[in-house]
Formats: structure tokens, C-alpha cells, sequence
């Protein structure tokens, strides 16, 4: 005779534990657009008044760190995107519908040019500053003239969909549901991008993320307009490739646990298949309860972690 096996509930992450806290489209939308405002003013505000603005190291610090505390304060909300190339990862990987992916990234181009728009403003309000699109060219994302050392359309579009891989690779990877760590993915993904921008900034402002990239061009020389289209293709196909990575890794698993959970049935034998009938529940069907009510594949997954309950002791 099998014995059932207990398992927590660990999938129900809204009972009492958050009093059943499940934030609606608007606030979700809201989260995301105020997170990625943060994101733009430090990220951009940093090395516009910083001197010498050659150094990438304040703003690649500062970007970093915006990441940090956004997730921390506004991911039980929205999962924490704040990010086009991140949401489109997410999408790809089966972790969020296409309408709220559309959402998301609306409020992200939305939060972007607001917080561009504030930096513009205070630009036209210092002195020494005559022209406060000039300035901001020095922010702007571009290739070739535009790059800071002249680095080719080659070398960026290929440093964007690198870096938009790994940023959208280690997201994915910290806000798995099996991830034993995931308590520290602000942190993780904030040092990952921290670490990307000090190679971007120094080869083409490269900020491997379309909302910032497009935030930056709005009020930046004609130019930047003009090359806005590289830093929303290459994010788009490097986001790509990491949810397709991690929906392969999703579906390996699954077939692993379904292939490992058949073995077991077969070894139990008839015997354990008379004793189930008689207890009238299978160890199998214990497990596979909690499974059934698990979110369906349209959540989000990065939402779903921050929004657990913190578990109580028996």
C-alpha cells in the first residue's frame, strides 16, 4: 500500500497570509509605470549631472540600484518589470498574458517619458546649460558617430542582445517558482543590470532597455529618433532567446516529474493500486492536488513570488 504523501500548500499564496491581497490591472499598470519613472530619473538624471560624464561607473551604479529598490517596493505589485525587454521575456516563457504584456509595457513608455520629461525640465533651469537637448545627446543611446568611442551598429546591436539575454535570463531564473534564493532577486537582477550598464554606457549608452532607450530619444537631437529602432530590436530578440531557454527548461521538468511519477506507479505494482482503492486517496493523487490549483500559465510568475504568504509555524 502506497502512503500519501503531505504536501504544503505552498501554491496558495493568497489566504490569510496577505488577507487575500490581489492588486487589480490599473495598480499593477501603476506600479510598473512609477518604477520605471525611478528608473529613467536615476538612471539618466545620475550621469547628466555628474562630472566628468565620461565615467560610466555613478550612472551604471545608480541604474543599478534604482532596479533594487523599484522591485523591492513595487514588485508584490506588478511582479517588478519595469523593463519592455524583461515583460517580453516573461511573455515568451509563458509567465504572462499577451494583453497584460501590452499593458505593461504602455505603462512603461508612459512612466519612461515622464520621468525623462521631469530631467528635460530641470535642465531648462540651469545656467550654465544653453541648449537641454544637447545635454541630453550626451545620455542618448546610439551607434556609430553617436557612440561614445564610435563603436559600429554591429558591435551595439550585438553588446544590446547580449546584455537584454542575461538581464531577462537572470529575472527569470531568480523569480522561478523553484528557486530556493528568490527572496534576493531585486538584488540579483539590480547587480546584473548594474554590471551591464558599465559596459553599455562605455560603448553606445546602451541601457538594454527600450522604455529608458526611447525615453532618452524623445528629448534628445533628431538623430537619436533616427537609431531608436536598434534599441528596441535587439532587447526584443535577446528577451527572446532567454524565454525560450526557460520555457525549454519548463517543459523538461514537466515531462521529468510526469516521467518520474509513472516509474513510481509502476513499481507500487497491483498491490498498491487494491490498497489505494481502499484507502480511497493514492499517494499520487495527494501530490497532484495541490498541483491542480496551481496559478495557469498566463500569471506571472515574478508577481506571483512577491505576492506569497509569509508561512507561519505549526
Amino acid at each position: 500500500m502506497s502512503t500519501p504523501v503531505s504536501v504544503p500548500p505552498t501554491d496558495d499564496r493568497h489566504s490569510a497570509g496577505d488577507n487575500g491581497f490581489r492588486p487589480g490591472l490599473l495598480s499593477r499598470l501603476g506600479a510598473e509605470a512609477f518604477g520605471t519613472l525611478f528608473l529613467v530619473v536615476a538612471g539618466l538624471g545620475v550621469p547628466l549631472f555628474t562630472l566628468p560624464q565620461s565615467n560610466p561607473l555613478p550612472g551604471a551604479l545608480a541604474g543599478g540600484l534604482a532596479v533594487t529598490a523599484a522591485m523591492l517596493a513595487f514588485a508584490y505589485i506588478s511582479g517588478g518589470h519595469f523593463n519592455p525587454a524583461i515583460t517580453l521575456g516573461n511573455l515568451v516563457a509563458g509567465r504572462i498574458g499577451i494583453a497584460a504584456a501590452a499593458a505593461y509595457i504602455g505603462a512603461q513608455l508612459v512612466g519612461a517619458a515622464a520621468g525623462a520629461l521631469a530631467l528635460f525640465g530641470i535642465l531648462r533651469t540651469v545656467p550654465n546649460i544653453q541648449d537641454a537637448r544637447t545635454a541630453f545627446d550626451t545620455v542618448t543611446a546610439g551607434f556609430g558617430e553617436h557612440s561614445v568611442i564610435q563603436t559600429s551598429m554591429a558591435g551595439v546591436l550585438l553588446v544590446e542582445v547580449l546584455g537584454a539575454a542575461l538581464l531577462v535570463a537572470v529575472f527569470l531564473g531568480m523569480t522561478a517558482r523553484r528557486n530556493n534564493h528568490a527572496a534576493a532577486a531585486p538584488f540579483a537582477v539590480g547587480l546584473a543590470f548594474a554590471v551591464l550598464l558599465q559596459l553599455g554606457q562605455a560603448l553606445g549608452n546602451a541601457p538594454f532597455n527600450p522604455a529608458r532607450a526611447t525615453a532618452s530619444a524623445l528629448f534628445s537631437s533628431s538623430w537619436a529618433l533616427g537609431q531608436l529602432w536598434l534599441f528596441w530590436v535587439a532587447p526584443i530578440v535577446g528577451a527572446g532567446i532567454a524565454g525560450l531557454v526557460f520555457r525549454g527548461f519548463a517543459d523538461a521538468q514537466g515531462r521529468s516529474a510526469a516521467a518520474a511519477d509513472h516509474t513510481d506507479d509502476d513499481a507500487a505494482g497491483p498491490e498498491a493500486d487494491l490498497g489505494d482503492e481502499i484507502d480511497g486517496a493514492s499517494g499520487r493523487e495527494a501530490v497532484e492536488k495541490p498541483a491542480a490549483a496551481a496559478p495557469d500559465a498566463g500569471g506571472d510568475d515574478a508577481r506571483d513570488f512577491f505576492d506569497r504568504p509569509r508561512s507561519k509555524e505549526s
